[in-house]
């Protein structure tokens, strides 16, 4: 996958509009009584952003000193509208696609330029990872993707299924089976991703698939920390393998068992599967 942006040709995934939740995250008002997507163009998708002009020659290629270069050759530039909202977008995405690596630095100049923007965007896009714990500060040289550990992974899971466990056990309890029903296009979405094998593309549903599930709680305050927890534990390691299709796919066969056993109120079941996903997510 080309690293680019939102609704550009070098941008390999769909972008999501911006909410309170931060550029990226999902809007529980997207999912009405029956969790059906906001638009109709896909499960949990909104229209894609128009294209914009290609990257200058000259700009291509070029990177600050001191800092990596980036894969794919310079992306495609965006547009001037939620400029920020779309360069967070697709770092988020380059993140999750590996195509920021763990431990290299990147400069915002250097970003704004194969973005075709102006650095400021960058830059504040860049701090908002800083403060998701994705990238850190390197004076005056830019941002340094956060190199992270298995026991980090293993520690965010064990808090999503603090959180999350007891939350879709009340559901399972009190939401009747034909809500779940409504959300069957979501766990449908993860499945055809999957099937693709894109990656990135998978995250973004699977966090669509379970902000429609948490949203039937009725807390903001849980949905904002959930996504927080999720988009977390999507980063990958300095030397993770790339996940194998067969595991991609069966992952996602999950939500859609989650969703027969929430339906059936099968709280056992509901339980062994959310701390299987978590765990082998």
């Amino acid at each position: 996958m080309r690293f680019g942006v939102p609704g550009t040709e070098g941008y390999g995934t769909r972008g999501y509009a911006s909410d309170a939740y931060g550029s990226g995250a999902h809007d529980p008002r997207a999912y009405g009584s029956g969790g059906g997507a906001r638009e109709a163009g896909g499960p949990g998708s909104v229209p894609e952003a128009g294209r914009g002009a290609r990257v200058p020659e000259q700009a291509r290629g070029e990177h600050t000193h001191g800092e990596a270069p980036l894969p794919g050759g310079g992306p495609r530039a965006v547009r001037r509208h939620s400029v920020r909202g779309q360069v967070l977008d697709a770092l988020r995405t380059a993140l999750v696609a590996g195509e920021l690596r763990p431990g290299e630095v990147y400069s915002a100049p250097a970003l704004g330029e194969r973005f075709g923007v102006s650095a400021t965007p960058v830059r504040e896009a860049m701090q908002r990872l800083a403060v998701e714990g994705a990238v850190e500060v390197v004076p005056n040289r830019g941002f340094r993707v956060v190199v992270r550990t298995p026991r980090e992974l293993a520690e965010l899971a064990e808090v999503r299924a603090l959180i999350e466990v007891p939350v879709m056990l009340r559901l399972a309890r009190t939401v009747p089976a034909a809500r779940w029903a409504g959300l069957r296009p979501l766990a449908e979405a993860t499945g055809a991703a999957a099937a693709r094998g894109d990656r990135a593309h998978y995250a973004e549903t699977d966090r669509a698939f379970h902000h429609a599930v948490l949203a039937l709680a009725g807390n903001e305050q849980l949905l904002a920390i959930a996504d927080d927890l999720h988009r977390r534990s999507q980063w990958p390691l300095l030397s993770a393998p790339v996940p194998r299709h067969a595991d991609l796919v069966a992952d996602a066969a999950e939500h859609s068992a989650l969703l027969d056993a929430l339906a059936a109120q099968d709280l056992p079941v509901v339980e062994a599967l959310v701390r299987e996903h978590f765990a082998g997510a």
